[in-house]
């Protein structure tokens, strides 16, 4: 490598390692204020980063008030479910758009793509309509119900299927196997990395989703985690210290989870060309 590459390369890293401590500022300032009183989390200093005295009252408190493993079941349990329900309904819509031809395709993929230009909070209240004539509010099914079929999975997974080669499906035709066993048996195996690019936008979207949970269930045991460090915002005060206490714990889930399945989520983001 010439002096000059490197010098390139210094620079490019360099570069991108201020980048890095630029986007870990927010975290480190959640944390820093998990540990300040009130009034040094709301007072006018802008180079005031460390705490006078570290005080840990606000995650006493937040532990106290907040039931912190029954927000952490509901939450798990919604995206998991989310995951289900949209990869098993994404992988099979995909495939029919992908690889079958019947009359009515492109209109019924061209109605998918529409529905992801239009915005999720117009769907808010007809889906809440939906869950209440059912009575199922304030249940694991009504945080669910809004992801049992994804179209953003419907058209990933449709792009997934049409790259592989056509000679797979006319082996297994020849070997007797119809459209549903060529599905389940020699496709669907073949398509690992767009499900876990599915599975990853997919927990992502669910554990960020607010408003679909604060409206659907109010009752405190079936909160999950985003709605319920919304609810701890005052109206006119917030007890910041508690507040950035709370969110810093919520936030561990997704820290574990990419650290477990950091190699996953690597391949899963370069696949599908996304990003989070």
């Amino acid at each position: 490598m010439t002096t000059k590459a490197r010098a390139s390369s210094l620079l490019i890293h360099l570069f991108l390692i201020l980048v890095s401590i630029t986007m870990l500022v927010p975290f480190l300032w959640m944390f820093l204020t998990s540990f300040k009183t009130v009034t040094e989390a709301t007072q006018i200093a802008p180079f005031s980063f460390l705490p006078k005295t570290w005080d840990a009252t606000s995650y006493k408190t937040v532990f106290k008030n907040m039931n912190f493993l029954l927000l952490y079941k509901n939450t798990v349990l919604m995206i998991f479910f989310r995951i289900l329900c949209a990869v098993v309904t994404a992988s099979m819509a995909g495939y029919a758009f992908g690889r079958l031809k019947f009359k009515g395709a492109d209109l019924a993929f061209s109605l998918v793509l529409f529905q992801m230009m239009i915005p999720t909070q117009i769907f808010i209240i007809p889906q809440y309509q939906m869950v209440t004539k059912m009575h199922m509010t304030n249940t694991l099914f009504a945080l669910v119900f809004p992801g049992l079929v994804s179209a953003f999975g419907t058209f990933l997974m449709r792009q997934t299927y049409m790259i592989l080669p056509k000679e797979l499906e006319e082996a297994a035709r020849l070997d007797g196997l119809n459209i549903g066993k060529t599905f389940l048996y020699i496709m669907a195996p073949l398509t690992k990395s767009g499900v876990v690019a599915l599975s990853i936008f997919t927990a992502v979207f669910a554990y960020k989703d607010l408003m679909w949970p604060m409206i659907v269930n109010t009752d405190k045991n079936s909160l999950v985690l985003a709605s319920a460090l919304a609810k701890m915002q005052g109206q006119y005060s917030s007890h910041y210290p508690e507040l950035m206490a709370a969110s810093l714990i919520a936030c561990i889930p997704m820290i574990v989870l990419y650290f477990v399945f950091q190699k996953q989520f690597m391949q899963g983001i370069a696949t599908s060309g996304g990003k989070l």
